[in-house]
């Protein structure tokens, strides 16, 4: 059996329909039937179809959902939120922008079943600044499920009340991390909180609080249609279900992938129509930049949350950037770096002072001007930056820095010894002092 033969479009089955974006076809391709059926059910009941559908987050760490929605406090006298973080924004990630523009209402459609089951009565969509096309999508598609009757008051005659926000961040990565998004939608700064406490007992409003990526949500009506066996006959035993995957780099066709999450690299390239002519992998990213780089070797990684930790990498986002012969490790680790050091919010010494130095550490050493100790002093850096900032940034910064140097030391050793041309010029250089 080839690889097309083994998937069935679940996530992007409506992608390609003519219109899929407005209601009524929607509708036509089982749209708001899954909401019809789970306002009939217990909330109880569909947490626990929810747990035992095995789905994960798919916004990067992997926390099992049905787990998250029961930890919010039933009868504590306080409003609930859910609150959807759609501010994508991982270098290489393209898998919530295409279903917000394309398919909006399978998003609307999974607020409210995730509203209702944890008794919340407002949703907020969090979606990146620059977003302008997929916000727009999605607040028509707002408008549309009010005045069909799916959102606002007494919801299909059930009693449910659900108000629904869509609001537009300003195009800050650091927002992505969700006490950070949290803070930006109550108006301050966005930069991340203390924790404990958690956003399930003191989230938005020091409210109870749920925070699931797009992918998250909006897998959940199709689990309430088809069932939690039949989610979980797709994907692996512990990473249940269908997953997109966004392939970018050396390949031929670059995209969206739907695949049952296991699948490997090997045959995600073979979907992509193999890599580019005259081009051979050397280094790729599982889950965006912020997860470790894998090498060639790694190709037959099945790419679920515990084969890619096996490999010692993470799934992260799904965001899967492959690299070629022709492509310069050093460099590419560069940029993502410059990157993370523009977007710290900097808030935590750590990240702020770490990220500062290790570029311009980059900047010597692609300019020709590099030692061996700057290599000790790239992982010390690191060192000092993981595990102790304040979220996840920090430690997504440090990952293609010491992938990089674990896999590929050879090619930062080129730099300093002089085999390989500088990359970078001597007024970049200047900017490292």
């Amino acid at each position: 059996m080839s690889v097309y033969e083994k998937l069935t479009p679940v996530l992007t089955k409506r992608w390609l329909s003519p219109d899929a974006w407005r209601i009524d076809v929607y509708e036509r391709l089982d749209g708001y039937a899954a909401a019809k059926k789970a306002l009939q059910a217990h909330p109880d009941d569909l947490i626990a179809l929810i747990k035992d559908s095995g789905l994960r987050g798919r916004g990067g760490a992997g926390f099992p959902t049905g787990l998250k929605w029961g930890f919010i406090p039933q009868n504590d006298g306080k409003p609930h939120y859910l609150v959807v973080n759609a501010d994508e924004g991982e270098p290489g990630t393209c898998k919530d922008l295409p279903l917000m523009t394309h398919d909006p209402h399978s998003l609307i459609e999974g607020c409210i079943i995730a509203s209702y089951a944890i008794r919340a009565n407002r949703a907020y969509i969090y979606i990146r600044g620059e977003a302008v096309h997929a916000a727009r999508r999605l607040r028509n598609a707002v408008q549309e499920a009010y005045k069909a009757g799916y959102l606002g008051k007494n919801i299909l005659g059930t009693g449910f009340d659900l108000d629904l926000v869509v609001h537009s961040g300003a195009g800050a990565y650091i927002c992505g991390e969700e006490t950070a998004l949290l803070d930006s939608l109550e108006g301050f700064r966005g930069q991340p909180r203390l924790r404990p406490p958690f956003p399930a007992t003191h989230g938005l409003y020091a409210s109870p609080t749920v925070v699931n990526n797009v992918g998250t949500i909006a897998s959940v009506p199709y689990i309430v249609l088809g069932g939690a066996a039949w989610w979980k006959s797709m994907g692996t035993e512990k990473s249940s279900g269908p997953m997109i995957y966004s392939l970018s780099g050396r390949i031929k066709n670059p995209g969206q992938y739907e695949c049952g999450l296991g699948i490997t690299l090997r045959e995600l390239i073979e979907l992509a129509g193999g890599m580019q002519d005259g081009h051979e992998l050397k280094f790729w990213t599982p889950g965006g930049s912020s997860t470790p780089l894998l090498a060639a070797q790694h190709i037959d990684t099945p790419m679920d949350f515990e084969g890619v930790a096996a490999a010692g990498s993470i799934l992260g986002t799904t965001a899967t950037q492959i690299f070629s012969d022709q492509d310069c490790v050093v460099y590419a680790t560069y940029r993502w770096l410059e990157f993370y050091h523009h977007e710290s919010c900097g808030k935590c010494t750590p990240c702020r002072e770490g990220n500062y130095w290790m570029v311009r550490v980059y900047r010597r050493i692609l300019s020709g001007e590099g030692t061996h100790e700057d290599l000790d002093t790239l992982l010390d850096t690191a060192d000092n930056i993981m595990g102790r900032s304040f979220c996840g940034l920090g430690d997504g910064a440090t990952s293609p820095v010491t992938s990089s140097l674990q896999w590929f030391k050879q090619d930062y050793l080129d730099y300093i010894e002089g085999r390989t041309a500088p990359k970078l010029s001597a007024k970049a250089l200047a900017g490292a002092h």
